[in-house]
């Protein structure tokens, strides 16, 4: 082989090798999230942007309690759930608190701040949630809002709630969609 042949071969070698490493890079880049659309009632301010998305799937745990006026209903004592990511891999929980806590040690608690019925009446509401503590230095290490749409169940069953059923609990399937935002940098 001549020694332009040579070079030809090496320029080719270094370009495939470039292609490869890009490739790689793109296919392990994080996937740059975007805000679902949402009525305004449950919407995020301007400044914050979506750094994480997760699918959950799993139960809403009622418990059958009385109110201040003696009256007894199904009332939400917790969610029971698996956060999986759009390659459908298990990553985190979701659990009392509400809390997500996810396998890179980072986890959030939140509060419900606004609600919208969610498009099948069936199913439990649509939420934005502040957060109200975070920790670890992973994917919610900076997270401060909370949006669960796409609902599908969830709510609790006809299972009869009086005084005979003070305490009993029933779980009711659920899955959602989890969007986690951050401020812009």
């Amino acid at each position: 082989m001549s020694y332009r042949e040579q070079g030809v071969m090496r320029m080719m070698t270094i370009f495939l090798f470039g292609v490869t490493l890009l490739a790689t890079a793109q296919k392990d880049a994080p996937v740059q999230e975007s805000a679902p659309d949402v009525p305004d009632a449950i919407a995020v301010a301007e400044g914050f942007q979506a750094v994480l998305f997760v699918h959950a799937s799993g139960s809403q745990i009622y418990t059958c309690q009385a109110d201040a006026q003696g009256k007894y209903s199904w009332t939400l004592k917790a969610p029971e759930a698996e956060l999986k990511d759009r390659k459908d891999k298990v990553i985190g929980q979701h659990s009392a608190g509400p809390t997500w806590k996810l396998k890179d040690g980072s986890e959030v608690t939140g509060k419900a701040v606004a609600q919208v019925d969610s498009l099948d009446s069936d199913s439990i509401p649509w939420l934005l949630a502040d957060v109200v503590s975070n920790s670890g230095k992973g994917a919610l290490g900076k997270v401060t809002q909370i949006q669960r749409v796409h609902t599908h169940g969830g709510k609790p069953g006809s299972d009869p709630c009086d005084e005979s059923h003070k305490a009993s609990e029933t779980k009711s399937s659920y899955t959602a969609d989890y969007y986690f935002f951050a401020p812009v940098k």
